[in-house]
């Protein structure tokens, strides 16, 4: 009888483990960001509630697919799930851009906020295009990083500016410098070369790309909080018993708060390690505050416009909620 347990306990585990399903989750960012053990923690809190029915392979730094092939890999079913900046995609909707809209929302409340109001609309737009939201977490308070003293935007002029989405490609328009795009993956090279000589974002893409090698000033700018999302393909997701879709559910809950935590304890330890390691870290002065509130007057007008009645909507909502 033992041996006969035995052989059944056996053949229930193998018939168990046939069962599973195994999703790839591609990032864009080095293991060691925090987006990245944010999305391994997340996938192992489903692999425990799902009781290992599902299993989620996360792949750091761009390994399976590159930042910009992220999305599509996941709209077409060849990675089950994926996290990706969203607002690199503000070219197929106005409304992905929304969480980078210069000086709208310039503190991680403020992100939030905003975020709260627009994503009845964001998961609408991700629903056409076969994905289904599952949670998003904000970068640090984006400054800009450049490799001598500026005092104003007219000492950008000329500069090869690495853009990482729409936003930042037209801040280098209207600042009068030339936009490169270049993912972070790509971004220590892109600097080493000389392709980028200067960039807008937050203290962990420093940080993490240890970019004091290459540029000598970091002006604290908080401009916005760009925010990274996740996303299920819609028929990996419907393939789902509902059991595993909540356990995705609670999981992604878990997941945008423990991120959105870890980012707020990160965001001056970031600062602190660029000034550690010979930068320049400080605010923008008068003139260079003045130039980059006008350039942000202007985007946030023309993204207005895009967004049409949804970002009328949109801001209206987040007025009333501040």
């Amino acid at each position: 009888m033992k041996r006969i347990l035995l052989a059944a306990g056996g053949a229930m585990l193998l018939a168990s483990a046939a069962a599973a399903e195994t999703w790839d989750m591609p990032m864009a960012y080095a293991d060691g960001n925090y987006h990245t053990q944010n999305g391994k923690l997340f996938a192992q809190a489903v692999g425990l509630c799902t009781g290992g029915d599902l299993k989620i392979t996360v792949h750091g730094g761009g390994s399976l697919f590159k930042g910009n092939e992220i999305k599509r890999a996941v709209q077409t079913g060849q990675a089950q799930i994926g996290e990706r900046l969203l607002s690199a995609h503000q070219n197929e909707n106005p409304l992905f851009g929304v969480d980078s809209v210069p000086f709208l929302a310039t503190s991680f409340e403020a992100s939030d906020k905003l975020w709260d109001v627009a994503l009845p609309r964001i998961e609408a737009a991700l629903e056409a295009q076969n994905l289904v939201y599952l949670y998003s977490v904000p970068w640090p308070p984006q400054g800009l990083y450049v490799n001598k003293p500026v005092e104003s935007l007219a000492d950008l002029k000329g500069l090869k500016f690495r853009a990482y989405n729409a936003a930042t490609a037209r801040l280098a328009e209207l600042a009068g410098m030339v936009p490169v795009q270049i993912e972070a993956a790509e971004l220590s090279q892109a600097l080493a070369t000389g392709v980028a000589e200067a960039f807008i974002s937050s203290g962990s893409t420093g940080y993490d790309r240890k970019v004091w090698e290459h540029l000598s000033h970091f002006y604290d700018a908080q401009a916005w909080l760009p925010r990274n999302t996740v996303f299920v393909n819609k028929d990996a997701w419907d393939g789902l018993s509902e059991h595993n879709r909540n356990c995705l559910r609670s999981a992604a809950m878990m997941a945008r708060v423990a991120g959105t935590t870890r980012a707020r304890e990160l965001s001056g330890w970031y600062l602190q390690q660029l000034a550690a390691n010979g930068m320049k870290v400080q605010a923008p002065g008068p003139q260079l505050a003045a130039d980059l509130e006008k350039i942000g007057k202007t985007m946030a007008a023309e993204w207005a416009e895009d967004a049409g009645a949804d970002g009328k909507a949109i801001l209206e909502a987040f007025a009333a909620a501040r």
